[in-house]
C-alpha cells in the first residue's frame, strides 16, 4: 500500500534499496529539474566535499549513493536517487534528497512529487509518495525529504523546506566548500579584446616591433567627362587666347583646320625668293 504523506510526516522503510524518483509535469516555460543528495554526519554537515552526490558527481566513493539520471515516463520527466541503505557508513547519519531548477523559481514547475519504491522489489506501486509545495513560490532549490537512521533501521520524512539561492546555497549551509575566488576576480574585471599578434620567425630576443602605420589615403582623379576647370568664355571683339569650344565663333580667326564663316583665314607669309633681283635704277625723266 502506497503512503500519501504530509509535510513533517515520516514512514518506515523496510527496503534495503531505496530508489527514490523525483517526477514533474514538463511544458512550455517549466525548468528541468535536477535530483541531488547530500550525506550528512551525526553534527548535520558534510564530512567532505564527496558527501555531494549530483549532475556533476553523479556516485559517491562508497559505491552505495548514485544519481541514476532522467528519463521520460508516461507522467512526465523523472530524475533519481539511489541507495543502498544496508551498505551507508556508519558515520552517516541522514541522506537530504533535493530537487534544485538551475536558479528558476519552482513556482513554475508543475506537479513535483517525489516517491519512494523498494529497487529489489518487483512491484511497480510505490511505498510512499509527498507532493512538493513551495511556501513562497522563489524557492530554486528544495529538500524534498531525508533518509535517516532509527536504531538499527531507517526512515523517511517528508520535508519540502526551500533556499531561494539555489543549489550552491542549499550545499553551503551544509558544509560543501564552493570557491567563488575565480568567480569574483571575473566580475572584477571588465571584459577586453585582444588581437593575435601574426606568428614570426625572429629569435626570442627579438624586440616587438611598432604596429604598421595605416596607408595615406591617395586622391583619385575625376572622371574624364568631368571638366576640372570651368572652361574660359570667348571675349567679344578679340581673339581667344586657345580653342575653347568645338563650335565655329562668327567673325573671329579659329583654331587651324575649322573655318571661319565670313572672314579669310590667316595666311603663313611666303619664304623671299633667292632669285629676286630688283630691277636697275636710273633717272626716269629726262629734262629738255
Amino acid at each position: 500500500m502506497t503512503h500519501a504523506m504530509l509535510k513533517g510526516s515520516n514512514v518506515p522503510l523496510e527496503a534495503t534499496t531505496v530508489r527514490a524518483v523525483l517526477r514533474w509535469t514538463p511544458g512550455q516555460g517549466v525548468p528541468d529539474v535536477d535530483a541531488s543528495a547530500l550525506l550528512l554526519g551525526p553534527d548535520g554537515r558534510v564530512r567532505s566535499d564527496e558527501d555531494f552526490v549530483f549532475y556533476n558527481q553523479p556516485r559517491h566513493p562508497s559505491g552505495k549513493v548514485w544519481r541514476l539520471g532522467k528519463k521520460r515516463v508516461a507522467e512526465g520527466l523523472t530524475d533519481t536517487i539511489q541507495t543502498e541503505l544496508t551498505g551507508v557508513e556508519s558515520g552517516v547519519s541522514r541522506i537530504l534528497l533535493v530537487a534544485s531548477a538551475d536558479g528558476v523559481a519552482f513556482d513554475r514547475v508543475q506537479a513535483l512529487r517525489i516517491l519512494l519504491y523498494d529497487a529489489a522489489g518487483t512491484g511497480a506501486e510505490a511505498l510512499a509518495y509527498f507532493d512538493i509545495r513551495p511556501e513562497t513560490g522563489e524557492e530554486t532549490a528544495l529538500i524534498c525529504g531525508e533518509l535517516y537512521r532509527r536504531g538499527e533501521g531507517w526512515k523517511f520524512r517528508a520535508l519540502g523546506e526551500g533556499y531561494s539561492n539555489g543549489l550552491e546555497g542549499l550545499a553551503t549551509d551544509y558544509g560543501i566548500s564552493v570557491d567563488e575566488s575565480e568567480a569574483a576576480e571575473a566580475a572584477e574585471e571588465p571584459p577586453t579584446t585582444t588581437v593575435p599578434t601574426p606568428p614570426t620567425t625572429a629569435g626570442p630576443t627579438q624586440q616587438p616591433t611598432a604596429p604598421a602605420q595605416p596607408a595615406p589615403e591617395v586622391s583619385r582623379p575625376l572622371p574624364p567627362e568631368q571638366p576640372t576647370a570651368v572652361p574660359a568664355q570667348p571675349a567679344y571683339g578679340y581673339p581667344p587666347q586657345q580653342p575653347t569650344t568645338t563650335q565655329p565663333a562668327y567673325g573671329y580667326p579659329q583654331p587651324a583646320g575649322r573655318p571661319a564663316y565670313g572672314y579669310p583665314q590667316p595666311v603663313a607669309p611666303a619664304a623671299p625668293d633667292p632669285d629676286f633681283r630688283l630691277p636697275p635704277q636710273g633717272p626716269q625723266f629726262i629734262s629738255r
